[in-house]
């Protein structure tokens, strides 16, 4: 069973920074992709990024494309998110998710596995 664990969300000024992490526990896959979700108030959750494990092929939504910027350390099975130049419309919970797909998928059906999610406030 693998399991995620989100942390480093909180409050921050829009143009600021925040950075979130997901460490997985009880992985037994050598190809797999993580990704981030996140979902605001009223809305559906929706795809932010996503990397694969084994060569660190990243995928963006646009409206994140060149403000977040995800990465992994497989030594230690962990994820990141960083995100600059923050914006209230990015103000969401955030969840971490694993797929056991190989190809890096946008879509929620396609992850297995999440995390109980994350809290990020962007003030204006």
């Amino acid at each position: 069973q693998v399991q995620l664990v989100e942390s480093g969300g909180g409050l921050v000024q829009a143009g600021g920074s925040l950075g979130l992490s997901c460490a997985a526990s009880g992985l037994t896959f050598s190809r797999y992709t993580m990704g981030w979700f996140r979902q605001a108030p009223g809305k559906e959750r929706e795809f932010v990024a996503a990397i694969r494990r084994s060569d660190g092929s990243t995928v963006y939504a646009d409206s994140v494309k060149g403000r977040f910027t995800i990465s992994r350390d497989n030594a230690k099975n962990t994820v990141y998110l960083q995100m600059n130049s923050l914006k209230p419309e990015d103000t969401a919970v955030y969840y971490c998710a694993f797929s056991g797909r190989n190809l890096v998928p946008t879509q929620q059906s396609r992850y297995d596995y999440w995390g109980q999610g994350t809290q990020v406030t962007v003030s204006s």
